[in-house]
């Protein structure tokens, strides 16, 4: 892929920037062992948390909250999820080596490299255009495989159809039809849906079933930016 001076320039400054010391190692074990006394229990998904250095995706002032179990504005009207949110997620996709994952709101790119880190194939969208190259450029720097697209989330990637996986990061005002339809039978989405009183969302996993219905569970409340069309610049 071509990439002008100016953008390899940046790319290098981004990987130059990134530490990860013992300090942070040490930090990021203590969360682990809190994600595991809150109920996390697959361990490949505590290993991926415990692999993927979380204090890179913010501000470098604050490392202290990037292993806190707490969300964190990261601008563009957007938030890093808490560890907690990530790992639950995480764990309802049931994910395994070689999965291809759609990941419908990119963020921080802190989720897709922990689906990277438990051997996923991660293909993610992003619609804020400023947001979209601030994270490719950090992911680009880290070593974990990620595929990422700006566009929008409720259109998914047809052309890289149909998907094992299907996670949603943003609160969906219903189930979309055109993402169920790029889910494989047998597939699992995990997506935030708006309750009907409009104060946040509740976890849903959708399994697709030979039939083409679809398995319903629920797994709480919690609040999400909302998922919107378009793109923006914001």
């Amino acid at each position: 892929m071509f990439r002008s001076s100016s953008q390899k320039k940046r790319i290098f400054a981004t990987m130059n920037s990134i530490e990860d010391n013992y300090r942070h190692k040490g930090m990021r074990k203590q969360l682990v062992d809190l994600l595991r006394s809150e109920g996390i229990g697959d361990e490949k998904v505590l290993s991926a948390i415990n692999a993927v250095p979380r204090h890179v995706f913010l501000d470098s002032s604050f490392v202290e909250i990037a292993y806190s179990d707490q969300a964190f504005p990261i601008g563009s009207g957007q938030t890093i999820s808490q560890p907690r949110t990530v790992a639950l997620q995480t764990e309802l996709l049931q994910v395994e080596q070689g999965m291809k994952v759609l990941e419908i709101g990119t963020g921080s790119g802190y989720q897709a490299c922990v689906l990277a880190a438990m051997g996923a194939k991660v293909f993610t969208i992003e619609r804020q255009r400023n947001l979209y190259f601030k994270t490719k450029e950090i992911l680009e720097a880290l070593p974990f495989r990620v595929k990422t697209f700006l566009g929008d989330g409720f259109e998914g990637l047809p052309t890289y159809a149909p998907f094992d996986r299907i996670i949603v990061t943003a609160g969906a005002p219903d189930i979309p039809s055109i993402l169920m339809g790029q889910l494989k039978t047998g597939g699992i989405m995990v997506i935030p849906m708006d309750n009907e009183n409009g104060d946040g969302q509740t976890m849903l996993r959708l399994t697709k079933t030979s039939d083409g219905s679809l398995k319903r569970e629920e797994f709480g409340a919690f609040k999400f930016v909302p998922m919107l069309t378009g793109t923006g610049n914001d």
